[in-house]
């Protein structure tokens, strides 16, 4: 993709994510994001069929940065030799806090659902390394359970308390497991 391409693409991102601030993903449409955009009705379809595509499309853009396997140093943070699974999902919140520009309007709404089940489908393979196999417990179950509460601390850190660091939500997620093994 050349850079009037991405930037084009970035102008229809910002304007759709900037409208789910405001308005219900159903009732958002084509056409609205295309004023907004400022851009052409052919130039939207140039770049998406449908405002479903739209929608699928940012998620994957952010998912497919946020859940690189390259981990290398960046202007904001550098993990790049940071190896623990805690400093990966910081370097991962770290990331989407980069994008929260796009990522706060998909939480709200009808997308939310689909921007939690695409964040989950991504964390399942993060996750799924991570769990130790036990005879009590069937690892599909630690899996679901792991993905889901993360997934969740994403959701509460976005939605109500964005003034934390991702190192202290982290804390908060390795704390909150720890504190809820120990009862």
């Amino acid at each position: 993709m050349d850079r009037r391409q991405r930037k084009t693409r970035n102008l229809i991102f910002s304007a759709f994510s900037a409208m789910l601030e405001n308005k219900s993903y159903s009732s958002i449409t084509v056409q609205d994001i295309i004023n907004r955009a400022d851009v052409g009705r052919s130039t939207f379809y140039a770049h998406f069929e449908t405002k479903d595509e739209l929608l699928k499309e940012m998620c994957n853009d952010i998912f497919n940065h946020v859940f690189s396997d390259e981990i290398v140093s960046e202007e904001k943070h550098d993990f790049s030799h940071n190896t623990s699974f805690l400093d990966k999902l910081a370097h991962i919140l770290y990331h989407l806090q980069e994008k929260q520009e796009h990522v706060r309007g998909l939480f709200k709404g009808e997308c939310g659902d689909i921007f939690i089940r695409s964040l989950k489908e991504h964390l399942y393979r993060v996750f799924d390394s991570r769990i130790i196999n036990s005879d009590a417990v069937p690892h599909d179950y630690l899996l679901d359970l792991s993905v889901g509460s993360f997934a969740e601390t994403v959701r509460w850190w976005f939605e109500r308390h964005e003034n934390y660091s991702p190192e202290e939500i982290i804390l908060f997620y390795s704390n909150g497991i720890n504190t809820f093994a120990r009862k």
